[in-house]
């Protein structure tokens, strides 16, 4: 459920950057100073940053980190599997 609901956040956010519906005015100003498109890009910049966070707390392949810590750990079973990454 969880990959699911990233996949769809990640599908969402990448139409929603296509934001062409504030190109042709700078109206409404926000805050008083910022134009309305400069906004969007501000909020979607920080929705984009959280997406970013849930990705690598839920969906980072933390089995890789795992074997690299292994063969860093002990270096002389990378450099006898030549194929891990190690020297021959």
């Amino acid at each position: 459920m969880k990959r699911s609901l990233l996949v769809v956040a990640i599908v969402a956010l990448y139409l929603l950057h296509q934001d062409f519906w504030f190109w042709r005015a700078a109206r409404p100003i926000v805050l008083g100073f910022l134009p309305i498109g400069l906004f969007y890009h501000v909020v979607y910049t920080l929705a984009i940053s959280a997406l970013m966070w849930l990705l690598v707390k839920h969906a980072w392949p933390s089995h890789l980190e795992e074997q690299a810590d292994l063969e860093n750990a002990n270096p002389q079973s990378a450099i006898r599997n030549p194929q891990s990454g190690g020297r021959r």
